[in-house]
């Protein structure tokens, strides 16, 4: 069966029931925790620091009475920033100063990832933001996926959860940017075959998160093996204190491959969505579409005509630099509050 099919037999799964197609059997995913755990241990034996909360305001130097644009960060410990200590190294900090930045507005920041987190706890954290309705936010990016894989949730299971995060944000008038789940053959020292099993499961379910993700109105990051180069080549610098979690470092570069669609989805980034040939950017079916991307890590999908979707390699800016956050409900310079 190929690679599409698969991911769209996930997918069916989710939306129509049915235990759908397991990503590793039983035993292998046991072993590929083990592995995990060894991996953790053996490179270098740390402990990931918790979280720093990174929630406030961003770019407030944009006065004029600009009304910030509210950004949401949900997800696992990737979301949240484990294994970093400064707040303006997590994701969530990168990405609200790299849209101040491109959009030249005041950015509100609030981040309830939660380390740990599988798919099945986005309901808690979607229910959170939509608490309030005077603040819901503007863009959501969600960063899940590893989680389910390592603990053995059902792949139909775990894009379900997915899909109704997307869509209940959507209903509410947000938009969403998911970075699919990470390529787990990445992690040091997972050795063959698990490493290849690792990768398989891991761009099996990206692929099917992506359709789901498109199919309700969200757009989609292949995160994939975008750190692998720079793990191989400079592991120290780009794993975090317990060499399971990225360094700051590895979130400044998974912030880049994500900003340019954060920024597209608000319609601020300078390019248009005209497609490339050249950049090997084209419109396919989105079953197709997703896997190309799950291969490709940085790759962009977006919806377009139903059943099509528009695959895109958009280009990165290199990162502002980050300034510590104003406190939510501080009035920034040119603020009437």
């Amino acid at each position: 069966m190929s690679r599409a099919r698969v991911a769209r037999r996930i997918a069916a799964g989710a939306a129509y029931g049915g235990g759908g197609i397991g990503l590793l059997g039983a035993a292998a995913v046991g072993v590929l925790l083990a592995e995990v755990q060894l991996a953790k241990r053996s490179v270098g034996g740390g402990v990931a620091p918790l979280p720093p909360c990174a929630d406030g305001l961003y770019g407030r130097w944009y006065g004029g009475g600009v009304a910030p644009l509210r950004l949401a960060l949900l997800g696992d410990s990737t979301a949240a920033g484990q294994g970093v200590r400064r707040a303006g190294q997590t994701p969530g900090a990168l990405l609200a100063s790299g849209l101040a930045a491109v959009a030249e507005c005041p950015v509100e920041l609030r981040n309830v990832a939660l380390p740990g987190a599988r798919s099945d706890d986005l309901e808690r954290q979607v229910t959170l933001l939509l608490a309030h309705p005077g603040r819901v936010p503007d863009v959501c990016v969600i960063m899940i996926g590893a989680n389910d894989v390592t603990h053995r949730m059902s792949p139909t299971q775990s894009v379900r959860y997915l899909s109704t995060a997307v869509r209940r944000l959507r209903t509410a008038g947000t938009e969403v940017v998911v970075g699919t789940c990470p390529d787990l053959g990445t992690i040091e020292p997972v050795y063959q075959p698990l490493r290849w099993l690792a990768r398989r499961a891991s761009r099996q379910l990206a692929a099917a998160q992506t359709i789901v993700v498109v199919e309700g109105g969200g757009r989609t990051v292949s995160l994939g093996d975008l750190l692998g180069p720079e793990f191989a080549a400079n592991p120290r610098e780009m794993f975090g204190a317990d060499n399971y979690h990225p360094s700051a470092e590895g979130y400044a570069t998974a912030a880049m491959a994500v900003l340019p669609t954060l920024c597209a989805v608000m319609g601020v980034w300078p390019e248009t969505d005209r497609l490339e040939a050249d950049r090997r950017e084209g419109m396919l079916p989105v079953a197709k579409a997703a896997v190309e991307a799950a291969e490709e890590a940085g790759t962009e999908v977006t919806g377009a005509r139903a059943p099509w979707a528009l695959l895109k390699h958009r280009r990165r800016r290199r990162l502002p630099s980050v300034q510590d956050p104003a406190p939510l409900g501080e009035p920034h310079p040119g603020s009437t509050a």
